[in-house]
């Protein structure tokens, strides 16, 4: 079984809002994209990291394999 999405409480969120997200392993172009345009925003980590969180829980189903990496990051 895959892994969940975590909660938003979790720190992995912050952690890819601050940058985790650029190591994040993926060959899914809208997560490449996500990734490209909050590094060069300004938003604050709590608005970007649950931005993160959102696309995650909505993607779910086909992010398996970058889900299972979110928390190691």
């Amino acid at each position: 079984m895959a892994a969940a999405v975590p909660p938003l409480s979790n720190p992995c969120w912050a952690r890819l809002a601050n940058g985790g997200l650029s190591r994040l392993k993926t060959s899914h172009l809208g997560t490449q994209f996500l990734a490209k345009r909050l590094e060069r925003s300004t938003d604050p980590t709590s608005v970007k990291a649950a931005e993160i969180h959102g696309f995650f829980v909505k993607w779910e189903r086909i992010l398996t394999a970058e889900i299972d990496q979110i928390v190691r990051i």
